[in-house]
């Protein structure tokens, strides 16, 4: 005996609207990502830096290449993005703000903040 189901056949990713909450959830994982992977790059700076002043010369002309004006308000959106909705996660496993308005309104807020700061980095080359 077969059993029709009305399950769709695709799934087209780009008509899925999710709401606020699951967009901040979902970039909470996509700056974490970009956060283990900036580590070995972080880490091998700290190396340069301490190494001598020739190297920390070098690690100067690198972070003020064309390629890491690129790279940077990315990595610091990543370090506001992951930090703020990290924080939202804790009050809401503490009890705070879990009610659905205070999620969507938290999310705004956390989405709204990074968003500043990267723009802020982007066109003005601020780095916090």
């Amino acid at each position: 005996m077969t059993i029709k189901t009305q399950r769709p056949r695709y799934l087209n990713l780009l008509k899925i609207r999710l709401p606020i909450t699951g967009v901040a959830s979902i970039l909470h994982r996509l700056s974490g990502v970009l956060l283990v992977v900036a580590i070995p790059f972080i880490i091998y700076g700290l190396a340069l830096s301490l190494r001598s002043a020739e190297d920390l010369a070098r690690l100067e002309i690198w972070i003020n290449s064309a390629w890491m004006r690129m790279v940077m308000p990315l990595w610091v959106w990543a370090i506001t993005h992951h930090l703020l909705t990290g924080i939202r996660f804790l009050l809401m496993d503490i009890g705070i703000g879990q009610g659905l308005a205070a999620a969507r309104l938290s999310a705004w807020w956390v989405s709204a903040i990074a968003g500043t700061v990267f723009l802020l980095v982007l066109f003005r080359g601020v780095v916090l």
